[in-house]
């Protein structure tokens, strides 16, 4: 009986010391799992504020790039209206402003400043698509069909240096009224016309070829002292005074030599010509 006892109070004192373990086991597990929730926590408070920080930096650049864009706008508005105002000396400044500024947005009113009742104005138009450039092309080649702001238009084209302008140039050499600006424009953009121009001296159309003569002597580029010596066997007289003079302006020995045979030319004025341009050479510097 006492065997029987003493057995019971071992499986109880057993399973007491079993509860006591797995609760003790339980308690550590809960433990464990509050401690990294709450570390969780903190981890998220600290970071919270450095991100919020950081959006809101963000939000604030953003919304002062915003507010750059707008004092832009409001004062590309504000130039624009100017190019209505009665006195010129404003509407000019509103031109060199609005071209300083660059925007396309500013295409289209300084393009219309092209036919301004005052010249200066529409001188200050002409610069000021030349700063701008490119976005302008296209805009300015439709206005070569406007007569009253072609020539203003054909000068602004040759400051521009983008490929799109040669063609719409190399066809105004062809108009009487008009060729003397567009000769002047494609001197200004210098080498990039150049090569056109060169194909220029075959063309069809006399006034483009003699046209294409002049501009090529103003520019100077050497790569055009073969085609120009070629011109020499022209057989229309002025032709060959004209390419006399341009090879005269590049200064290339190879010109020198190719108008020689010119002291002997049919025309008079020709040989004239060819007599100062000689005499005049051989006054130089023998390195000149």
């Amino acid at each position: 009986m006492n065997d029987e006892t003493n057995r019971e109070e071992q499986t109880e004192a057993g399973g007491e010391e079993s509860s006591a373990q797995e609760a003790a086991e339980l308690t550590s597990e809960v433990t464990d799992e509050f401690v990294d929730e709450v570390a969780d926590e903190l981890a998220d408070e600290q970071a919270a504020p450095e991100a919020t920080a950081a959006e809101e930096s963000e939000e604030v650049l953003e919304g002062e790039e915003a507010f750059e864009e707008e004092k832009v706008k409001d004062e590309i508005d504000i130039q624009i209206e100017l190019l209505q105002d009665p006195d010129w000396v404003v509407r000019r400044e509103a031109c060199i402003t609005l071209g300083e500024m660059g925007d396309e947005r500013c295409v289209e009113p300084l393009v219309r400043a092209l036919r301004d009742g005052d010249w200066q104005v529409r001188e200050a138009a002409v610069d000021a698509l030349g700063e701008i450039g490119s976005p302008a092309v296209e805009l300015l080649i439709r206005y070569l069909r406007d007569w009253d702001a072609r020539k203003y238009a054909i000068r602004a084209l040759g400051k521009i240096n983008d490929e799109r302008v040669l063609d719409p140039l190399i066809s105004m050499l062809r108009n009487d009224e008009f060729k003397d600006d567009a000769t002047q424009a494609l001197v200004e953009l210098g080498k990039p016309a150049v090569e056109r121009l060169i194909g220029a001296l075959s063309d069809k159309d006399e006034f483009v070829r003699k046209q294409a003569i002049i501009a090529l002597g103003e520019i100077g580029d050497p790569a055009a002292v073969d085609p120009l010596i070629a011109m020499l066997q022209d057989k229309d007289w002025f032709t060959r005074l004209l390419t006399a003079a341009a090879l005269e302006k590049i200064g290339d020995p190879r010109g020198r030599d190719a108008i020689k045979p010119l002291m002997k030319d049919p025309d008079l004025v020709v040989r004239m010509r060819v007599e100062r341009i000689l005499a005049a050479w051989k006054k130089q510097p023998a390195n000149a």
